[in-house]
C-alpha cells in the first residue's frame, strides 16, 4: 500500500513539475518545454496517420489542452472524409486588430512513422511560439490564429482532405483579412557537413552545408520572407536562407503551404529543407535523437521577434 501511494506521489510530483514548466516566464524558446512537447506528441507504440484515427484524436486533444493552458482558446475544425470524422486544431490569441496572421503545422505522420522532424518539430515549435506570443500578448500587432492540421500526408495530399486545405478554404469564406500565413514544417534537423542538396540550378547559390533554415515563398511572400530573415540576422544564432523561388516552392508542396497559395494569401514555408538535406526524412529513423532542439529554439524565437515587429 505504500508503495502504492509512492508511485502516486511521484507521478503527481511528475505532472506539477511539467505544469511548472509550462508556467515559466522565460520569453525565449527552450530546450525542456520542446522536449516535453515532443514526448506527448510521439506515442513509441501508435503511429498518428490517418488510420489510427484513436492516436490523432489524441494528440489534437492534448494538443488543445495545451494551447489553452497556455492561455490561447481552441475550438476543433471538423471534417469528414470517406464518412470518418477527422480534426484540426484552431486556436486564436486575439487582440482586436484588423488584421491576422495565421501560423500552422500538420501533426499527422505518413504510413508506420514517429515523424520527429516530419513533423512532430513543426508542431512543437508552433506550440513554444504559441507561449512566447502569448506571454507578449500587449506588444502584438495583428490577431494571430495558430492552426494544427491532420491529413497532409499520403493519401490526403494534394488533395482538397487537406487539413491545410480546409482551414485555407474556411478563411476565404469567412473573408478575414490575413497579413500573412507561416507553415512550420520540417524544423529540427541541421548538419554542418557538406549535405544539402537542391533542385536544379540552385545548387550554386545557394550553401552546401545543411547548418541553416531556409525561408521560402513566392513573390507576394517576399516581404514575409525578408522579415524572418530580418529577424533570424538580429538575433545572430542560425544562418537564414530566402528562396522566392516558384520552382523550389513547387517543389516543397509536401507541406500546406500551396493550399494557402491556391486562395492568393502571402505565404512562407519555414523548413530545414526535409528531404533536401535529412537523410531520415519520412523513414522509420525519423525518430528524436536526430534533431538539433538548441537550432530549434533559434528558428522559434525568431519567428517570435517576426511575429512582435510592428
Amino acid at each position: 500500500m505504500i508503495k502504492g501511494c509512492c508511485t502516486v506521489l511521484l507521478l503527481l510530483l511528475g505532472l506539477m513539475g511539467s505544469s511548472l514548466c509550462m508556467a515559466s516566464s522565460s520569453k525565449s524558446a527552450q530546450v525542456p518545454h520542446l522536449e516535453l512537447f515532443f514526448s506527448q506528441i510521439m506515442n513509441v507504440d501508435e503511429y498518428r496517420n490517418y488510420k489510427n484515427i484513436k492516436e490523432l484524436n489524441r494528440v489534437s486533444a492534448w494538443i488543445k489542452g495545451q494551447m489553452q493552458r497556455l492561455g490561447v482558446p481552441c475550438q476543433y475544425q471538423v471534417y469528414v472524409v470517406n464518412n470518418l470524422s477527422y480534426r484540426n486544431v484552431v486556436c486564436q490569441i486575439n487582440t482586436q486588430a484588423k488584421t491576422k496572421m495565421v501560423m500552422g503545422a500538420h501533426y499527422d505522420v505518413f504510413s508506420a512513422r514517429y515523424g520527429a522532424d516530419n513533423n512532430a518539430s513543426g508542431v512543437a515549435g508552433l506550440l513554444e511560439t504559441a507561449r512566447l506570443l502569448a506571454l507578449q500578448k500587449s506588444r502584438l500587432k495583428h490577431d494571430i490564429e495558430f492552426a494544427f492540421y491532420t491529413l497532409e500526408e499520403p493519401p490526403f495530399f494534394k488533395t482538397e482532405h487537406m487539413g491545410s486545405y480546409i482551414h485555407a478554404k474556411s478563411l476565404k469564406v469567412q473573408k478575414q483579412k490575413i497579413k500573412g500565413v507561416v507553415i512550420l514544417d520540417s524544423i529540427g534537423y541541421f548538419d554542418e557537413h557538406q549535405v544539402q542538396s537542391y533542385p536544379v540550378g540552385l545548387k550554386w547559390i545557394y550553401p552546401r552545408n545543411g547548418n541553416f533554415i531556409a525561408s521560402i515563398g513566392h513573390l507576394a511572400s517576399t516581404g514575409l520572407t525578408g522579415d524572418y530573415c530580418d529577424a533570424m540576422q538580429r538575433l545572430n544564432r542560425l544562418d537564414c536562407q530566402r528562396f522566392v523561388s516558384p520552382s523550389f516552392a513547387q517543389d516543397m508542396s509536401f507541406s500546406g503551404y500551396l493550399n494557402y497559395t491556391k486562395f492568393n494569401y502571402s505565404t512562407m514555408l519555414i523548413t530545414d529543407t526535409a528531404n533536401y538535406r535529412n537523410p531520415y526524412y519520412n523513414t522509420e529513423l525519423d525518430t528524436l535523437d536526430k534533431l538539433d532542439l538548441n537550432k530549434m529554439t533559434y528558428v522559434i524565437d525568431g519567428l517570435v521577434a517576426m511575429a512582435l515587429q510592428p
